[in-house]
């Protein structure tokens, strides 16, 4: 498949009073056109930095260190403000973990679309964006009557199909889905993501889902990568990593969420916590939660292996 957006040595930096978040570090990502790429990782990891990066919206004092952001062929790192305006919505759009804070409650549903419309093209009437905004809810399974109600007038649910349908109205090829199932039930989060896999076929979209809930893109993604303390641990097909993990983070993380298998009757805690990103550990920054550290881990950063076509960070390999 074509590769439509390729990150490259990617480092993002907060600097605070107490120091410097690292909170993005030498990450190298590529997406392919029409694929769902699973981001995941634990609270803190850097999986929604590295969403917000790709658009430029991080807020001060993030900033991009270095790196690169090709989207096809255009680093975006390097794009000026009227490119990166003319980009989001149009060729990539974003939707976010809670609607509710997202839609402004003091516009109606059908104001909020045709604001959208009219900011990014400039010549489109308010009926021909409003006949827009009710073909969009038809196809996301929502009566356009429900055009003129106000956010807090929907379920969370319903919030969060109008956002996607806000984020496919430009009709964009790359939708970063930032934690969208957090605030759903099990059952509505069930027919968010049939609804986000039949769009996906419809519109031909390629997503990159960041989520911390394996089971949503044991569903949805093709291919998944694993970040930890700010790096890729690992990236590879969903069924080789959920088959065979290779890291020993992605084992952990696997070994943690419940299963019905009779092999597994209890879940296994993994110990220790995150690094501190201000000052993180030297060498792997696994290395003081692994069961399987050496003493290279605990004084070289490890480069990245191939293995049987999949990427991995990690000293075992080496």
């Amino acid at each position: 498949m074509k590769t439509i957006l390729e990150i490259k040595d990617l480092t993002v930096h907060f600097p605070i009073n107490i120091g410097t978040v690292r909170a993005v570090e030498g990450v190298d990502l590529d997406l392919r056109q029409g694929e769902v790429m699973g981001l995941v990782g634990e609270s803190g990891c850097g999986k929604s930095t590295l969403g917000f990066s790709i658009l430029r919206l991080l807020r001060p004092p993030g900033r991009i260190v270095r790196g690169q952001i090709i989207y096809h062929g255009q680093d975006i790192v390097k794009m000026g403000e009227k490119e990166i305006l003319a980009l989001r919505g149009n060729r990539i759009s974003m939707i976010f973990q809670d609607p509710l804070t997202s839609l402004n409650p003091l516009f109606r549903i059908d104001d909020q679309f045709i604001e959208t419309l009219q900011t990014h093209i400039r010549k489109i009437k308010k009926e021909e964006a409003f006949s827009k905004a009710e073909s969009m809810l038809e196809s996301l399974g929502i009566s356009p009557e429900r055009l003129l109600e106000y956010p807090h007038q929907m379920s969370g649910g319903m919030r969060q199909r109008i956002m996607i349908g806000m984020g496919l109205i430009l009709s964009p090829d790359l939708l970063i889905a930032d934690e969208p199932t957090t605030s759903l039930d099990v059952i509505v989060e069930a027919q968010f993501l049939d609804l986000l896999n039949a769009l996906r076929k419809e519109f031909d979209l390629t997503i990159l889902l960041i989520t911390h809930n394996l089971g949503v893109v044991a569903q949805l993604a093709d291919r998944i990568t694993v970040m930890y303390g700010g790096r890729i641990a690992e990236t590879g097909p969903a069924e080789a990593i959920f088959g065979d993990p290779l890291h020993p983070y992605t084992q952990g993380l696997l070994a943690s969420i419940p299963n019905i298998r009779l092999d597994q009757p209890e879940l296994k805690a993994m110990p220790g916590s995150p690094p501190d990103l201000v000052d993180p550990p030297q060498g792997c920054v696994f290395h003081p939660r692994c069961p399987r550290v050496k003493e290279i881990c605990t004084q070289q950063r490890p480069s990245t292996f191939s293995k049987d076509g999949r990427l991995v960070r990690c000293w075992l390999y080496g």
